[in-house]
Order: C-alpha cells, then sequence, then structure tokens
C-alpha cells in the first residue's frame, strides 16, 4: 500500500479514482476482518480514500461520486 498524495491523485483520470475508491474500501474491510482494531495500515487506507473524496468534492465543485 503506497501514500496517496494529491499530486498522484490529479494525474489520474476520474474513472480510475472511483475505481481506486471501490479497491481502497475492500482492502479497508479485508484489513478489519484481519485485526480486530485500528492499527497502520487500517489508518493509511482510511487517510487514502478521505484524500480521494475531498479531492473529488473539491473538482466536482461539492459533488460526491462514491457509487
Amino acid at each position: 500500500m503506497t501514500i496517496l498524495r494529491f499530486k498522484d491523485i490529479s494525474k489520474i483520470s476520474e474513472k480510475d479514482r472511483n475505481q481506486k475508491m471501490k479497491d481502497l474500501k475492500l482492502e479497508l474491510i479485508k484489513a478489519g476482518v484481519t485485526a480486530n482494531r485500528t492499527n497502520a495500515k487500517t489508518k493509511e487506507i482510511k487517510k487514502a480514500i478521505s484524500r480521494l473524496i475531498t479531492f473529488n468534492k473539491s473538482t466536482n465543485g461539492g459533488v460526491e461520486k462514491t457509487k
């Protein structure tokens, strides 16, 4: 799991960002099943998801497309 930065996110197309968000959410579920508590991996996944959501909101004028 690499750290997602805003400069990296801006290079990704919207379709790929949405797919990346789905992948991260699935990975977060898998990580939560294996660990009963929050660890560094789950924290990093949550940060990456929040960065993607924030970037999508800023570029779409506040409209979030996560479905």
